[in-house]
């Protein structure tokens, strides 16, 4: 039985990316290229794609990029590219331009008859997607591709937000859940903050759906810096309390506040 690295040490290259680019050494990403060279060697399974859940398209294909940007060499890209390819040829609705978390979502529905599409599992794919945009060249021949589905996920869901700027955990049926949440509403953020400041979206379209989802999260920071309405671990929307926190929601949230301050041009 073939074995692939796991995704959280795809994750992780990126750290030691970072560090090798800020001091370039040798040593610095041996481990990293070593347990990539173990991922390319891998075979398509027929029963199974590597990446078969979309949170995956967050964790691994920027390091992916990122290792090809610091040496140059396409092998692992085109490995990145290809393995992306078949997870949105399974799990992108091109008629939703949304991600099924995984093929156990394929069928299922929301309470009115509306496919469930779960609102963290599409930040991963939007803010991962512009991760990996960050790490090509304006001239790679991928490129286009990418942006082109960048651009038209951020615009479905804008087109999805709610009056208080947060998006429900299922977004095609936001009356079936009574609050916003935060972990995927700063995903969101970020990667619209991001695309504006890249040029890549209309500023006049997506800045005030950038400010609307920046307000509707500072309400939800308490008094003691808490940060609340952050759904728990999980594959699917569930119920949550206000003072739920965890610390990927306060990334997300530290991301968009990054790309909100670019934006604005001050703190």
């Amino acid at each position: 039985m073939q074995v692939a690295p796991k995704i959280d040490d795809q994750a992780l290259g990126q750290i030691y990316e970072a560090l090798y680019q800020e001091k370039p050494d040798a040593v610095r990403i041996a481990a990293v290229k070593e347990n990539f060279a173990q991922l390319l060697a891998r075979k398509d399974d027929p029963q199974k794609d590597l990446w078969w859940w979309c949170d995956a398209l967050y964790m691994a294909p920027p390091s992916l990029g990122k290792i090809t940007q610091i040496t140059g060499d396409r092998r692992y890209i085109d490995f990145m590219d290809h393995e992306i390819d078949l997870t949105t040829a399974h799990l992108y609705a091109t008629k939703e331009d949304l991600y099924f978390r995984d093929p156990t979502f394929l069928h299922r529905t929301e309470q009115n008859g509306e496919p469930l599409f779960w609102s963290r599992g599409n930040g991963w794919v939007l803010a991962g997607t512009a991760h990996l945009l960050s790490t090509m060249s304006k001239n790679d021949p991928l490129r286009p591709k990418y942006e082109k589905r960048f651009r038209a996920m951020a615009q479905r869901i804008a087109s999805l937000q709610p009056a208080d700027g947060l998006w429900r955990v299922g977004l095609l049926d936001p009356d079936a859940y009574p609050q916003g949440e935060v972990s995927g509403t700063g995903l969101f953020t970020y990667a619209m903050a991001w695309g504006v400041n890249q040029k890549l979206l209309d500023r006049s379209t997506f800045e005030p759906v950038i400010k609307k989802a920046w307000a509707g999260m500072l309400r939800h920071v308490y008094q003691d810096g808490r940060l609340g309405n952050i759904q728990p671990i999980g594959a699917a929307p569930g119920v949550f309390q206000p003072g739920s926190s965890y610390v990927y929601g306060v990334g997300s949230f530290l991301l968009a506040g990054s790309e909100i301050e670019k934006l604005v041009g001050r703190p």
